[in-house]
């Protein structure tokens, strides 16, 4: 799995991305593994052994020198590490049951609700939807033109639904983005079954999740900002703020807001009125 991460990971800095004036015919996208050995400051037969998995013990500091090479961010730089010293995927025993992250607390579910124009819902590290307050019913069932369920999976949807790819703004840029959120906060518990089969299905029934997930992009999201087409009021672009709930593993709170006295501010508001 290390040599798979780096191999993605070299095919997709290009040579403009490390300051590389790009000379001569390219057999594949990216950097040539003798391009990152000399970045890394490493041999180039060392490289290779480590994309081809007969060297798995880099040190902390080629670890650190790969990871500058390719504009690693803290998620990404993390799971580096994990592949490079054998942690991934953790080890059952240490990880909740399947299950076990699928239980929201009532007292949450009341807060979300006592919030009427604040669409927001809960996910698990797998990405099915756990809860939803009704404007964020009204926002996506509106905009969808179909009615959002509690255990639909966001993943699945935004690759399989057409009606999804509409929804969105941007959608490569949105799909890209939740499948490194997905590997940043899935990608160990690969063992667990529920996550094994999504990552089967996807990549079954769609290139871009396969082309997507083939890259090796690790980033979790924590804040950033979408613009959606809603058959309803038009374009808008909210805000999206995602939090982890402390004591609930693997549980994120998702918002939507829209900055204030604009058309987005104002459409939202009245789709959030149209749940009451």
């Amino acid at each position: 799995m290390l040599g798979e991460f780096l191999r993605a990971r070299r095919e997709a800095t290009t040579p403009a991305q490390v300051d590389l004036l790009d000379v001569g015919f390219r057999r594949t996208p990216g950097l040539r593994r003798e391009e990152v050995a000399m970045l890394a400051g490493v041999s180039t037969d060392y490289y290779i052994r480590l994309e081809q998995g007969r060297e798995r013990n880099p040190s902390d500091q080629v670890i650190g020198a790969l990871a500058e090479v390719f504009g690693l961010g803290v998620d990404a730089l993390a799971h580096l590490y994990a592949l490079a010293r054998g942690d991934l995927p953790a080890a059952p025993e240490s990880c909740p049951p399947d299950g076990a992250v699928d239980q929201v607390s009532p007292h949450l579910i009341r807060l979300m609700h006592s919030w009427p124009q604040t669409p927001a819902f809960v996910m698990n590290q797998r990405m099915d939807v756990l809860a939803m307050n009704p404007p964020a019913r009204a926002f996506y069932g509106r905009g969808l033109g179909q009615k959002p369920r509690v255990g639909d999976n966001t993943l699945r949807a935004v690759f399989l639904d057409p009606a999804v790819r509409e929804f969105y703004g941007d959608w490569e840029s949105t799909a890209q983005s939740r499948v490194a959120h997905f590997r940043a906060t899935a990608g160990r518990n690969l063992h667990d079954s529920r996550v094994a089969q999504l990552i089967d299905e996807l990549s079954e029934r769609s290139a871009d999740f396969r082309h997507a997930w083939a890259r090796y992009d690790v980033q979790a999201e924590h804040s950033h900002t979408r613009r959606f087409r809603h058959e309803l009021v038009g374009e808008l672009t909210v805000d999206c703020d995602i939090f982890s709930l402390a004591g609930a593993p693997g549980q994120q709170l998702i918002t939507l807001q829209a900055p204030l006295d604009t058309h987005s501010a104002y459409a939202l508001d009245t789709l959030c009125r149209e749940a009451f």
